[in-house]
């Protein structure tokens, strides 16, 4: 079945003046047109393909990949405003993602950037932004556990923390004490779920916790002490700030992290830092 806001796997049934038809199991179709074909295209060929409606409301394809797919929530800026709504940059040529004015929240100025959920309206099937998220985003039946390693999208910034967007499905919160390198709204992350509480808040954090962190985290430093030419400057004596700015994680961590490079023989450290030991010398 052919449907707006989703990435299809189609083929190619037929060629025309005006690009390629490409039809599903069902044999309905849609043009890819001849901006996204070439000439080594043929019958039978499969595509991946977005598809959207355009202009004339009539659904189309093209193998652009778009910021927001339906069912994802992401951070796009205005680039119009009408008396019906915004227009939002989707990342597709020609076509711009419409934010009417009855799912506004708040102000919406143009070349400002906003958290918007894209859902398929059900009753025109076009794909339309909204910036009321209640009703997509929320923690009432949670669908992730602990330690569950997650999808993030930084929605917005309190003294606390940051408050995210966890799988385009639930909020959840980092704490600014565990974080380690730089994160602004609108940044998409990997985390981990590090707690649930009994009313359903969600915390999560950047990295691993426990075991499995230090282990994640050593191999982190050693790559980066490789691609420093084989030499980083720091070792136990180094301040916390400088550890965290040049390997964006805590101290602590960083020294167990050391601490498993050194059992492993792979690094050795002296006054200057950290090297890679050099196993010939042996």
């Amino acid at each position: 079945m052919l449907k707006a806001g989703r990435i299809q796997t189609l083929t190619v049934s037929r060629i025309s003046e005006y690009g390629l038809y490409l039809a599903d199991e069902e044999q309905n179709e849609v043009l890819l047109p001849n901006r996204y074909t070439s000439l080594t295209d043929k019958v039978g060929d499969q595509k991946e393909v977005f598809l959207y409606h355009d202009s004339e409301d009539r659904l189309v394809a093209t193998t652009e990949t778009p910021l927001l797919r339906e069912g994802e929530a992401g951070y796009l800026r205005v680039v119009d405003k009408t008396a019906h709504g915004a227009f939002l940059d989707w990342g597709l040529h020609g076509k711009d993602l419409f934010l009417p004015n009855r799912n506004q929240q708040g102000g919406i100025l143009a070349g400002h950037s906003y958290i918007v959920y894209l859902y398929e309206d059900n009753i025109t099937g076009r794909c339309v932004a909204t910036t009321k998220l209640k009703s997509f985003i929320n923690n009432d039946l949670i669908s992730v556990k602990p330690r569950q390693e997650v999808a993030l999208l930084v929605a917005s910034e309190c003294e606390i923390g940051f408050r995210v967007i966890i799988e385009n499905r639930h909020w959840g919160m980092i704490y600014h004490n565990q974080i380690f390198r730089p994160v602004a709204v609108g940044d998409r992350l990997k985390g981990y779920v590090s707690r649930i509480t009994e009313d359903n808040r969600i915390d999560v954090c950047l990295q691993l916790t426990g075991f499995a962190q230090v282990k994640d985290a050593a191999e982190v430093l050693l790559r980066l002490v490789r691609e420093n030419g084989g030499f980083l400057p720091l070792n136990d004596d180094s301040a916390p700030e400088e550890v965290t700015r040049l390997t964006g994680t805590s101290k602590k961590v960083f020294k167990r992290s050391l601490g498993v490079l050194l059992k492993r023989g792979a690094v050795e450290v002296g006054e200057k830092g950290i090297k890679i030991r050099n196993h010939g010398e042996d």
